[in-house]
Formats: structure tokens, C-alpha cells, sequence
């Protein structure tokens, strides 16, 4: 039966995670939610944290580097642990499959909570297992986890902490998740001092998971492309960015060439062939669905473009699928 109690709260109890790791994750993200405690137990000098590595066939899990990581059993082998933690990358609709999602529903009430990392939070959404929660995915994931699980309320941020669920959009924010919990467990000096050791700062969790702000790059420039991005599927003239941002149109595309090398027109062009690019390779959705939701007319328009940008038409990055 799971506990009622948070493991975000203080405690000198030893933690037990059982960690879920689905074929075609990355190996950052494994890593990012593994050697965080790993590096709490260096610095403690004693094992506050416990994990057990599991694979839907309790088999090693090919990772999307090329490299296997060993697994210790199956979901039939979390027992005891305190909490689960799904972790998933590319292709969550083909790995996690009707079994493991049957699988996950009968586990839920062994642990007192549940988290998913990067893909990991869809794979628990369509188990169910986050209705009436709130929950982040991996950015590039947003949109298609929103339309596909409506009773979600899918944010675009770091990680997500909601009553005995918590989710991470990615690698970075995996590890910003475990220093929160190392933080809330033993103390901030401590999250801070792992956090040195891997030559990083700990992000809050509100924080959204892409930033457009670089070294030097002019504050107009990273709210332009911000407004680039949010609106993929309904671009807006250079001239109505330029408005928003209060420059003129002259202005803003002397910042973008100076700046980035290109207009702000081929920069918004560049995005949404990018996300057009990761959605045909990334989904099964129709190609003319693909051109709508990455702000082209139709697929005829997109195609062109593509074949332009890339040499190749997109349906060419579907053969062999």
C-alpha cells in the first residue's frame, strides 16, 4: 500500500528508488536521476539513497547512444521500494507498450509517489496515472501530451512537483529535480555543494525548460525568437513582432543579421522546419498535419520549403519506417 507521506520533506530514513528505464532513453537522463544520489551518499558517507535499475523484460536496456544499462529486474521487482520513477526517451509510443502500461496501473499503490522524466510523464498519462495533476513533458513532447491527455494540465516547465507526483521535461531538469530533493531531504548546502561538484547551479522548477537568452544576445532578440516559438502553428508577421517588441521592422532585422547572421524571417522559417523536421521523424502523424501545425498552408508548401532547407523532401525521412 503506498505511504501517504512526501519524500520532498526532511529525513534521515534511507530512500529507495525503483527506477524505470524504458528502451531508447538517453543517457543523460539516467544519469541525471542516478548520480545526484550517488554523489549525496559520496558526500554524506553513508547510503541515504538506494535505486534499483528495472526494464519491462528485466533484461539490459539499449540506450539511444548505442550502450546498454543493465537492469535488475521488472516492475514484479520494486517491491519496498519508496518511489518509482519512469524514465523515457524516443519512441515512448512503440516501447511502452499495453502490458507495461497495464503493468504500471496495478504497481501505482505500492509507492508513496510516482514521477516520470523527459517522456516518462506520457508514458504515465496514458496509464492514467496523472489525471487531475499537474505535470510537465519534454518540451518537444508539450503539445501532442496536451492534446492527447486533455484531464492533464501540462505545463512548460523544469519539473513539477503535485501531491504525490513529480515529473522532469528532461535531462537538466532531472538532475535540478534530484538536487530539489537531495536539498529537501538533507538541506540546500549539501544539494549545493553536488551541484559544485558537477560544475553546475540547481534551476528551480517554474523555470521553463527553453531559454532563449545567450551570452550577449540582445534581450529584443531572445523575446522575438520566444515569440517565435510560441507560435509555431500561427506565424506572425516580422512587421507585428517588430510592433510587440516596440522597434521598427528595420530595426529588429538589423539586430537579427548583426546578431544571428540571418533575417528574423528565415530565423522564425528555420524553427518551424526544425520542429516540422522532429515531428516527421519523432510521430506518425500525416504529413499534412505536420504542415498545419508548424505554420505551413499546406503540405505541398512545407515539402518545398523542406527540400530547400534539408535537400530532401520530408516523406524521404519516412522510408523504412
Amino acid at each position: 500500500m503506498a505511504q501517504s507521506a512526501t519524500i520532498f520533506a526532511p529525513s534521515s530514513a534511507p530512500l529507495t528508488l525503483a527506477v524505470l528505464v524504458l528502451p531508447q532513453a538517453s543517457i543523460l537522463e539516467v544519469a541525471g536521476t542516478l548520480d545526484p544520489m550517488r554523489s549525496a551518499n559520496r558526500h554524506l558517507g553513508t547510503e541515504a539513497y538506494r535505486w534499483r535499475v528495472l526494464s519491462p523484460d528485466g533484461g539490459p536496456v539499449p540506450l539511444t547512444c548505442g550502450i546498454e544499462i543493465p537492469a535488475s529486474g521488472t516492475l514484479n521487482d520494486a517491491a519496498g521500494a519508496d518511489a518509482l520513477v519512469v524514465v523515457a526517451g524516443f519512441r515512448q509510443a512503440e516501447v511502452a507498450t499495453r502490458p507495461l502500461i497495464a503493468a504500471l496501473r496495478r504497481a501505482a499503490g505500492r509507492f508513496a509517489m510516482i514521477g516520470g522524466i523527459d517522456a516518462g510523464p506520457w508514458v504515465l498519462a496514458r496509464a492514467g496515472l496523472l489525471d487531475g495533476y499537474r505535470a510537465t513533458v519534454h518540451w518537444e513532447d508539450f503539445e501532442d501530451m496536451a492534446a492527447a491527455h486533455p484531464e492533464v494540465d501540462v505545463v512548460q516547465t523544469r519539473y513539477v512537483i503535485d501531491r504525490n507526483r513529480f515529473t522532469a521535461g528532461g535531462a537538466a531538469p532531472a538532475a535540478d529535480l534530484m538536487l530539489h530533493l537531495i536539498a529537501k531531504r538533507q538541506g540546500t548546502p549539501l544539494a549545493r555543494q553536488i551541484a559544485a561538484s558537477f560544475i553546475t547551479t540547481p534551476r528551480d522548477g517554474a523555470e521553463p525548460q527553453v531559454q532563449h537568452s545567450r551570452p550577449r544576445l540582445d534581450p529584443r532578440i531572445a523575446s522575438a525568437i520566444a515569440r517565435m516559438d510560441a507560435r509555431l502553428d500561427t506565424p506572425e508577421p516580422v512587421a507585428a513582432t517588430a510592433r510587440a517588441l516596440g522597434l521598427s521592422t528595420r530595426r529588429l532585422e538589423t539586430l537579427f543579421q548583426a546578431a544571428l547572421g540571418q533575417s528574423p524571417g528565415a530565423y522564425a522559417l528555420g524553427l518551424r522546419l526544425a520542429a516540422a523536421r522532429r515531428m516527421i521523424t519523432d510521430t506518425h502523424h500525416p504529413l499534412a498535419e505536420v504542415a498545419l501545425r508548424c505554420g505551413f498552408s499546406s503540405q505541398s508548401t512545407l515539402s518545398r520549403a523542406f527540400q530547400r532547407a534539408f535537400g530532401q523532401p520530408p516523406s524521404s525521412l519516412r522510408k523504412g519506417r
